[in-house]
């Protein structure tokens, strides 16, 4: 993946509003089940305000603009670009992180648990005879 313009990502990342800031000191430092995010990630051309490289899943804050028809377009044609990478996008808005902050990082946990889930490790199926004629259980 291309990488987009670090100068305007490092720019959102100073101007964060109170909402990405919060949400922020709860998924730094591996906070949430061990998994790195970073905040302002850069995926050409658009610049993702929390990104999770192992589970390819993003994390976007909305604030009011997002409900005028323009940007619910600019959004839509987004999300897809991304889903096209193999993106998940969560999206929430402002409000949720400021009034149910436990219940935004419980959708996202469980986003990446579903996105990281390890491949079951007994080859045979519950019930299918080993060669000896034993049954598997």
């Amino acid at each position: 993946m291309k990488r987009a313009n670090i100068p305007l990502a490092r720019s959102l990342r100073e101007t964060a509003t109170k909402s990405e800031q919060t949400l922020w000191k709860s998924l730094r430092n591996r906070q949430l089940g061990g998994y790195k995010f970073r905040r302002q990630h850069g995926v050409t051309p658009y610049v993702l305000d929390f990104y999770c490289a192992e589970a390819l899943l993003a994390v976007e804050l909305d604030g009011d603009v997002h409900g005028i028809p323009e940007q619910e377009k600019h959004d839509r044609r987004r999300d897809q670009f991304l889903t096209a990478l193999g993106i998940e996008l969560l999206r929430f808005w402002n409000e949720d992180v400021r009034t149910n902050l436990e219940g935004v990082m419980e959708t996202i946990r469980r986003a990446l648990e579903q996105r990281t889930m390890p491949p079951h490790l007994n080859p045979l199926p519950v019930g299918v005879r080993r060669p000896e004629g034993k049954l598997e259980e």
